[in-house]
Parts: structure tokens; C-alpha cells; sequence
């Protein structure tokens, strides 16, 4: 027969210390390299379809002009915005942070609101200038 075990309660510590590290082990991740991509849009096609594309070919996309286009981190949607050109480069002016969670939702009630926002853990909408 096996032996009796003693369980003996985990001692609960919290201190305001432990709060404050955890900006200082946020900071850690401040040089962690990410991919950030702009979507302006996807479709689906056959194989047959992919295959017959060529120079001069056409994609249908499911934006329409004009609209938002999404910002992606590591594939992830965090943001959209409007396709700028600066100097004959494209850029991208971030019009809306997409906010979703528990946390950032008793933030910014308004914003996890509004359609179409994706789940970003952490992320939180810009304040308002006052």
C-alpha cells in the first residue's frame, strides 16, 4: 500500500514589488524581432485558376477601394489603417487599433465594440488627447 500524503497549503505573497517587475520583464521582450505585414485583401481560386495567372492577370480581392486595410504582427491583425504614399514608398496611416480581452475591454468598452475587432491579448486602444 502506498503511504499517506501530506498536503501542506502554497503561502499566497503578493507585494507591490511583483507589480512593478512586471513592466521590467515586459521590457525584456522590447528587441524580440516581429514581421509586420498590410493586408489589403484575400480570395480564394482553384488550382487551375493560380496556374492560368500571368502578366496582366487580374486578382479579385474581397476589399472594396478605399476601405480600411489590416496591419498584421507575426499574422495577427492589431490595427488598420489607409494606404499612404511617402516619397514613392507605401506606407500605412494606422486609423484604428483593434482592442479585444478582458482587460482591454473594461478599458475601452466602446472599442471592444465595435465589428470586426480581432482578440489581441494586451493590446489596448489609444487614449483620447485632452
Amino acid at each position: 500500500m502506498a503511504d499517506p500524503v501530506d498536503y501542506v497549503p502554497f503561502e499566497t505573497t503578493t507585494s507591490p514589488a511583483a507589480g512593478a517587475a512586471g513592466g521590467t520583464e515586459l521590457e525584456r521582450l522590447f528587441d524580440v524581432p516581429v514581421e509586420l505585414a498590410v493586408e489589403i485583401g484575400r480570395t480564394h481560386m482553384t488550382i487551375r485558376e493560380t496556374l492560368a495567372l500571368g502578366p496582366g492577370s487580374i486578382v479579385t480581392l474581397d476589399r472594396l477601394a478605399g476601405e480600411p486595410v489590416d496591419l498584421l504582427v507575426n499574422g495577427k491583425p492589431i490595427a488598420r489603417g489607409e494606404v499612404v504614399v511617402l516619397d514613392e514608398e507605401f506606407g500605412l496611416r494606422v486609423t484604428e487599433v483593434l482592442v479585444s480581452g478582458p482587460v482591454a475591454a473594461a478599458e475601452a468598452p466602446e472599442a471592444a465594440a465595435q465589428p470586426g475587432a480581432e482578440a489581441v491579448p494586451g493590446l489596448a486602444a489609444p487614449q483620447p488627447a485632452v
